[in-house]
């Protein structure tokens, strides 16, 4: 996806026309919802010149009107966000009573229209769709590695920097600084780390906490430890790399339990993370649990019609995306019937 042009630094002195544009598509990008690597650039923009500034809240007043209409007509959308110079449609020059309207100014208005209609959507700092992946480089020089259907917030301040886990699973490598800590919150846990490495996950009766590099903290919302005393070092409780807790999850609002520890081998870190290269591993795993994980990454469902077919076992390596290896795999090789609809595939036992 293309972002805004800083024109102030290839143009001394860009037409009013060029800033609006930037500035359209600025707004457009704000309210799709903005990398923090975007954010980033968004604000340097924004301090390049007092235009920048000027301009874009007369466009941010102009949405506000639209917001009120109610309902606008809304054009098909864009696959991305057009480049600052295609934003100049062939049309006749109006003027509005928050802003003087040029041809940038009524593309900015088509824009706005087709950000009418999702700016209801609750947004986050970053998001995947089922299937999808994504790398986000924070501002402090740490990356976010978003698996399949998740998301995450980000609040960093001179004193620390948090990200919350709204759902699903992410990786993080955290940048090393000792004078601001960096806190993962997710449900009732938060992982506090420096410099490190680790996989959160939000299971759904659970919070999973995989440490790859260096050493975290985990602690509840009030800041008391969940790890067990035989997690203990020379200070406080620590999970060290290679080692995975288990928080169970509590939904009525209660403190979460002490965390189940467990030392996780490097072929068992490295099935853990396939997802990273787009891959599913499995070492004798049962059937059921082979066919949740396809069913994260696919919006056609495997569902499995017989208990004895769900407790076998199974081994391999597949593309998270395509689940039809697997289908084959067991139609051919375990004596399975598969029974494809249009939004599942039903497996049993053949007869």
């Amino acid at each position: 996806m293309s972002t805004p042009p800083s024109s102030p630094d290839s143009d001394p002195s860009p037409s009013p026309e060029v800033i609006e544009a930037a500035a359209a598509a600025w707004l457009s990008l704000r309210d799709r919802g903005m990398s923090a690597a975007e954010t980033a650039e968004f604000v340097r923009w924004l301090q390049q010149d007092p235009q920048h500034a000027a301009v874009f809240e007369e466009l941010n007043t102009v949405w506000k009107d639209f917001d009120r209409l109610g309902a606008v007509p809304v054009p098909a959308p864009a696959a991305a966000v057009p480049d600052a110079d295609l934003l100049a449609p062939r049309l006749r020059a109006r003027r509005h009573p928050a802003v003087a309207w040029g041809t940038a100014g009524l593309a900015a208005a088509a824009l706005l229209a087709v950000a009418f209609v999702t700016a209801r959507a609750p947004r986050h700092t970053a998001e995947t769709a089922v299937g999808a992946f994504q790398k986000i480089d924070l501002p402090d020089g740490s990356v976010a590695q978003l698996n399949t259907d998740s998301a995450i917030d980000t609040d960093f301040t001179p004193a620390e920097r948090r990200v919350r886990v709204v759902r699903g699973e992410v990786f993080f490598s955290v940048a090393k600084n000792p004078n601001r800590p960096f806190l993962v919150t997710a449900g009732p846990v938060t992982v506090r780390a420096v410099g490190t490495a680790f996989n959160v996950r939000q299971r759904d009766t659970a919070i999973e906490v995989l440490v790859t590099e260096g050493r975290v903290r985990l602690d509840s919302s009030r800041g008391q430890s969940l790890l067990p005393a035989s997690a203990a070092t020379a200070g406080d409780p620590l999970l060290v790399a290679g080692e995975q807790a288990l928080v169970a999850g509590r939904s009525n609002g209660s403190a979460p339990e002490l965390a189940t520890v467990a030392k996780v081998d490097p072929p068992a870190i490295q099935r853990a993370l396939a997802w990273q290269e787009r891959r599913l591993e499995f070492d004798a795993t049962p059937l059921a649990e082979v066919v949740a994980e396809f069913n994260r990454y696919n919006r056609q469902q495997l569902v499995i019609a017989d208990a004895s077919l769900a407790a076998k076992r199974f081994s391999g390596t597949f593309r998270a995306d395509s689940y039809e290896p697997l289908v084959r795999l067991l139609e051919e090789d375990f004596g399975v019937n598969a029974v494809r609809g249009r939004s599942e595939i039903t497996l049993r036992v053949k007869p």
